[in-house]
C-alpha cells in the first residue's frame, strides 16, 4: 500500500522523507482495534521529532509518522460494534497505557494519564491504510476529510490544558504566543468560543493580521523585547488570566510577567527550548499556576469533536498537497512558515 516512510534519522527530516507504494497492509485488527482507510491525513510537530529523534525513546527505522487523520473504518476486530464499519472517523492518536500495580506504591491519586502515541511510539496515520483503538474513535459525519483530519490532536490538546486543566470561562482574557502552529490556532478558536478576550504573538506581521481576521483582540509583534508590558497595556494593567505558550524558553518569562493574580500558565511543548527562566516571587505572590499539559482523553476527545460536529469550531488548514507530494509538505513543516495544519490527501 502507499505510506510516506522515514528512512532513517537525522536533521533536516525531510531529505529522508519516501513515498512509497510497498508498504505493508494493516491485516486484520486485533481485539478491540479498527482499520481505517485514510482520505487524508495532518502533520503535526511530532513528525519531526519522530524523523530527528525523540530524547528518551528508541526508535527503529523505516518508520511511518503520523498523528492525525480522517478515513471511514474498513475492519473492526473481536469486540467492536459492527457498526463502526462505513463511518468516516477521527482518531485520538494518545493511548493511555495501563498504570502499574505494585503493592509498595503509595496511592495513585495525583497520577496524570501515561500515554503512548500513534505515529511517535507506534506506526502512524501517513499511510493509506493504519490501525487505531476504536475507544479512540470520533464520528464526523459527512465533515470535509481535510479539515477533520487537521482537526483531532490540536484541538484536544487546545481543549484539554485550557478548558479542563486550566478551567477557562468566558470573560476571560487569554494570550497565545506563537500564533499560526496547530495549537495555537486551535487554542484561539476555543478561546473565542469560550467568549474570552485574545491577545496573540507572532515574529510575522502577517500572522498576525490572518490572527486578527479569525478573531484575535490584539497582536503584538514579537521582535525578542519585553512584550508583557504590551500585555498590561491591552488588559489595563490588569494581566491575562491565561498563557498558553508552546515555545517555551524564548517566551516563558514575558508570559510570567503578562498574568493577573491567580493566572495560569498551560504548555504542551516548548519548541524553543526547555531551560526556561521563570520568576518564582511572582509565581508566590501571585498566586499563579503552572500547568503542563500532554494531549488528552477520549472523553475530552468526544467533547471537542462535538463542537466541530455542530460547526462551534473549525481548524485552520495552510496548504494542501498530494500524498505523493509529501517530502514538499514536510519541507514546509520544518521551515515553520505555515499558518494552520498542512495535510496530504489519499
Amino acid at each position: 500500500m502507499r505510506a510516506l516512510i522515514v528512512t532513517r534519522q537525522g536533521n533536516p527530516v525531510s531529505p529522508n522523507v519516501e513515498f512509497r507504494t510497498d508498504w505493508p497492509e494493516p491485516g486484520m485488527p486485533q481485539a478491540g482495534w479498527v482499520v481505517i482507510r485514510a482520505l487524508a491525513t495532518a502533520f503535526n510537530q511530532m513528525d519531526l521529532w519522530v524523523g530527528r529523534g525523540v530524547p528518551g525513546l528508541t526508535l527503529t527505522y523505516p518508520r511511518v509518522s503520523g498523528c492525525d487523520a480522517c478515513g471511514v473504518v474498513e475492519r473492526v476486530g473481536e469486540g467492536v460494534d459492527p457498526a463502526w464499519v462505513g463511518r468516516r472517523v477521527i482518531v485520538n492518536a494518545a493511548m493511555r497505557v495501563p498504570e502499574r500495580v505494585s503493592p509498595d506504591d503509595p496511592p495513585g491519586t495525583t497520577l496524570a494519564p501515561n500515554y503512548e502515541l500513534i505515529g511517535e511510539h507506534h506506526h502512524g496515520m501517513l499511510a493509506e491504510r493504519f490501525g487505531a483503538p476504536a475507544a479512540n474513535l470520533a464520528d464526523v459525519g459527512e465533515a470535509d476529510p481535510a479539515e477533520a483530519a487537521a482537526f483531532g490532536l490540536c484541538a484536544l490538546t487546545a481543549w484539554s490544558m485550557m478548558v479542563t486543566k486550566g478551567q477557562l470561562r468566558a470573560g476571560q482574557s487569554v494570550l497565545i504566543t506563537g500564533i499560526g502552529g496547530g495549537v495555537a490556532t486551535s487554542a484561539l478558536a476555543i478561546a473565542k468560543h469560550v467568549g474570552c478576550e485574545v491577545i496573540v504573538t507572532s515574529r510575522h506581521a502577517w500572522k498576525l493580521e490572518r490572527a486578527k481576521a479569525l478573531g484575535a483582540d490584539h497582536g503584538i509583534l514579537d521582535t525578542g523585547q519585553d512584550w508583557s508590558k504590551e500585555v498590561r497595556a491591552f488588559t489595563r494593567k490588569r494581566g491575562v488570566d491565561m498563557a498558553v505558550d508552546s515555545s517555551g524558553k524564548a517566551t516563558h518569562q514575558n508570559c510570567i510577567k503578562s498574568l493577573a493574580r491567580g493566572g495560569a500558565y498551560v504548555t504542551p511543548g516548548c519548541t524553543s527550548g526547555p531551560d526556561a527562566v521563570t520568576d518564582l516571587a511572582r509565581l508566590f505572590w501571585n498566586q499563579l499556576r503552572l500547568l503542563g499539559s500532554t494531549m488528552g482523553s477520549n472523553e475530552e476527545f468526544r467533547e471537542v469533536t462535538a463542537l466541530f460536529r455542530r460547526g462551534a469550531l473549525r481548524p485552520v488548514v495552510d496548504q494542501m498537497f498530494k500524498v505523493e507530494e509529501g517530502r514538499k509538505a514536510y519541507e514546509r513543516l520544518e521551515a515553520g512558515e505555515q499558518f494552520g495544519k498542512i495535510v496530504v490527501r489519499w
